[in-house]
C-alpha cells in the first residue's frame, strides 16, 4: 500500500481557551487552485488546477493527481511540468466510451493503479502506459460518475473499492479479481434525502482504509460521518454528523490516519462557516485542529495531504 512519507516541517503553536494544538502544512485543491498552505496560513506553492478526486505526494516529491475527468498526471512541483500521464479516455481501449477516473495510486512496484468508472475496472499500468493487469469491478448501479470513489491497496494484496452508487465497500483480490469481502454502509434508521450538503443523506460513501487492527475505516460520503467496521461487519466506532462540538459534517470524503493515531477528515460541501478539514483524536473524539478557508478554496475541496507529519500516514 502506498504510504505517504511526508517531509518534516516547522509547526506553529496556537493557543485556544480549550487546548494547545499544532497547525499543519497541507496540500489541497479548490477554486481552480492546487496549493500548499503553510502552517502559518501562507500559501507557499500554487498552480492553476481544476477539480480532482484523488491526490498523492510520491516518494520522489512529485504530485500524482488528475487533470480533467480522465487524465492521471504526475507533476514535478519545482518545474510544474507533467512528467508522466495516462488518459483513460483515449488509452486502454476506452475510445468512444464515457469514462471518469476518481482514484489512482502509485504501487510499490512502480506501476500505477487507476480505477475507471464507466469501464467498471481497475487497471495497473507501467511507465510506458501499458496495461499489465485488469480487474473487472462488480457494480449494481452502473454510472460513469459514481461507479467508484477512492480505491486503496492493502498490505494483504487486495484493493478496497468504494462503490458510491451502490453504497458498498468491496474488497477485490489483486491476483484473482475475486471479491473477498463486501460491506454495505448502513443508513442507521434514517431515510435517504437528496443533496450534496449537510441537508442530504445516504450511504454514498467516498473512502475506505484498512487499519492495522484489520478493521476498515470508512468515510461515508453523504452519510456525514466516519465508521470503523470489523471483518464481521460490526460497527465498533463512529462519528456522525453532529457529534463534534460546533462542527456539522457534510459530505465526508478523505480520511488520513496520522502517525500519532489522529484522523484528519475531509468535510466537503459543508458551506461557509464550517471547516474543510477536521483533525480528531479518535479515542476522545476531541477536535484538535480545523482548517477553514472557505473564502479561498470554496465548497468542493475533496482531497488533501498533510505535508508536515513525521512518519507514515495512512490515507
Amino acid at each position: 500500500m502506498l504510504r505517504i512519507l511526508s517531509a518534516i516541517a516547522a509547526v506553529a503553536l496556537v493557543w485556544t481557551p480549550s487546548l494547545l494544538f499544532a497547525d499543519h502544512e497541507v496540500m489541497l485543491q479548490g477554486n481552480n487552485r492546487l496549493v500548499i498552505v503553510g502552517a502559518d496560513g501562507n500559501i507557499t506553492w500554487e498552480m492553476r488546477w481544476g477539480g480532482i478526486h484523488d491526490l498523492h505526494v510520491l516518494d520522489n516529491g512529485n504530485i500524482l493527481t488528475r487533470q480533467g475527468p480522465t487524465n492521471v498526471v504526475e507533476i514535478n512541483p519545482t518545474t510544474k511540468a507533467m512528467e508522466w500521464s495516462y488518459d483513460s479516455a483515449t488509452q486502454g481501449g476506452n475510445e468512444g466510451k464515457r469514462i471518469e477516473v476518481h482514484a489512482f495510486e502509485r504501487l510499490d512496484n512502480g506501476n500505477t493503479m487507476i480505477a475507471e468508472s464507466g469501464a467498471a475496472r481497475i487497471i495497473e499500468v507501467d511507465d510506458d502506459g501499458k496495461i499489465v493487469k485488469e480487474i473487472p469491478l462488480t457494480v449494481d448501479h452502473p454510472d460513469p460518475h459514481t461507479d467508484t470513489r477512492l480505491v486503496r491497496s492493502t498490505d494483504a494484496g487486495t484493493y478496497l473499492v468504494t462503490h458510491e452508487s451502490d453504497g458498498k465497500v468491496r474488497e477485490y483480490d489483486r491476483e484473482t479479481g475475486k471479491i473477498v469481502w463486501e460491506y454495505e454502509v448502513p443508513l442507521f434508521g434514517r431515510e435517504p434525502a437528496k443533496g450534496h450538503g449537510p441537508e442530504g443523506y445516504g450511504n454514498r460513501l467516498f473512502s475506505a482504509l484498512r487499519l492495522p487492527n484489520g478493521n476498515t475505516l470508512i468515510g461515508t460520503g453523504n452519510g456525514h460521518g466516519v465508521i470503523e467496521v470489523t471483518p464481521d461487519k460490526e460497527v465498533v466506532w463512529q462519528i456522525q454528523q453532529d457529534d463534534l462540538a460546533d462542527i456539522r459534517l457534510a459530505w465526508v470524503t478523505t480520511i488520513e490516519v496520522l502517525p500519532d493515531g489522529n484522523y484528519v477528515i475531509g468535510n466537503c460541501h459543508a458551506g461557509k462557516g464550517q471547516p474543510l478539514l477536521v483533525e480528531v483524536n479518535p479515542k476522545t473524539k476531541e477536535v484538535v485542529w480545523t482548517f477553514d478557508r472557505f473564502d479561498d478554496f470554496g465548497n468542493a475541496v475533496s482531497n488533501s495531504v498533510l505535508m508536515d507529519t513525521v512518519g507514515e500516514s495512512l490515507r
